[in-house]
């Protein structure tokens, strides 16, 4: 099975034009199925907002054919050697809803472990630009749902302009994700999300549209000196 990386660095202002410029590509890099290079962003803050979109952080979500590639992604390439520096998070698949291109999702669902276990989960959209203003109204409650949600150990957003659009969020235990995505959180307006999903049942924000969820098999290094952000998981 293909493994899926998920990384966070903070790097200067010509690297990460570069990277948006000139992400990884499967056919230069050896094992690498598809990766997404976007520029993170914090959830919640008002669009136009100078904190809002953080230029000099990468966020990258990959996936592999396994993990020697990976690991000869990050100790080789000039690109590889940028992320190495940050933080990351090697992942299995377990489920998706929606589709997205690019990627080899497996068409299969895979049993998760126990409801108490964490889990990741990862969104990606391409936006339809004509939506993007009711995508923003609808979408902000929901970003700072998941920001300050005690369920949470991290979560933020990025963006590749002009058209992809991305969460990340690091969950306790698969019972309070799925409890916030239900309305059912004992949080101050706990059915932003399920509101929001109905909304873009109704008329779709996007032309592609994913929800990804993943087992966290391992994490390496550092983000804004956390380590150990993924709870209870065994490190290599």
């Amino acid at each position: 099975m293909s493994i899926f990386t998920y990384h966070l660095v903070k790097t200067s202002h010509s690297s990460a034009l570069k990277a948006m410029l000139f992400p990884p590509k499967a056919k230069n890099v050896s094992g690498l199925i598809h990766a997404e290079c976007m520029t993170s962003m914090t959830l919640g803050l008002a669009i136009f907002s100078p904190s809002r979109m953080l230029i000099k952080q990468i966020a990258v979500f990959a996936q592999w054919e396994n993990e020697m590639a990976i690991d000869n992604f990050l100790q080789h390439n000039n690109f590889g050697k940028i992320l190495a520096k940050g933080w990351h998070t090697r992942l299995t698949f377990i489920r998706q809803w929606g589709k997205i291109n690019d990627f080899e999702i497996p068409n299969e669902t895979f049993e998760f472990n126990t409801d108490d276990s964490p889990v990741v989960a990862v969104t990606i959209a391409r936006m339809k630009l004509l939506e993007v203003p009711r995508f923003i109204r609808w979408g902000r409650p929901v970003e700072k749902l998941v920001r300050d949600h005690p369920g949470t150990t991290l979560s933020l957003a990025s963006i590749r302009l002009p058209r992809t659009v991305s969460t990340f969020s690091i969950w306790k235990s698969l019972n309070e994700m799925t409890n916030m995505v239900h309305g059912r959180s004992s949080v101050s307006h706990p059915k932003r999300h399920s509101n929001a999903m109905k909304e873009r049942e109704r008329k779709d924000f996007h032309f592609e549209f994913t929800t990804l969820r993943f087992k966290p098999i391992s994490e390496f290094g550092e983000w804004n000196g956390r380590v150990n952000i993924i709870p209870t998981l065994n490190k290599k």
